[in-house]
């Protein structure tokens, strides 16, 4: 099993406020699992997507929502026509925490190819 499908099995855990982000570190360890992925001022993680049309950009959006409810942890997803731009950080902790790059590797297997 590769790093990020490993990665997308985990599931996401609840965080508290007062959990230190990971460090940069930490951070780039983690990326390397989601390549396509980049962290922004080292507080959230970031990627784009294009579709053919806004039909299937927002079926995508739709299953990212659905995901994120499963998992309890919810992205900044912004939406023109055919573009989506998805953001993941953990509000509760002003950082990266695991569960970005857990989401970001669920996201990733719902992206086509």
């Amino acid at each position: 099993m590769s790093e990020s499908a490993a990665l997308a099995a985990r599931h996401c855990l609840p965080c508290e406020k007062g959990t230190p982000p990971l460090t940069e570190a930490e951070a780039a360890a983690y990326l390397t699992q989601v390549p396509s992925w980049e962290i922004r001022e080292g507080k959230s993680l970031r990627r784009r997507f294009r579709f053919r049309d806004f039909r299937e950009a927002m079926a995508f959006v739709n299953r990212v929502a659905d995901l994120a409810e499963e998992e309890g942890h919810h992205p900044d997803i912004f939406i023109s026509y055919d573009r989506v731009r998805i953001d993941l950080t953990t509000h509760a902790i002003g950082g990266l925490s695991e569960n970005d790059f857990i989401l970001a590797a669920k996201v990733d297997r719902l992206a086509p190819s």
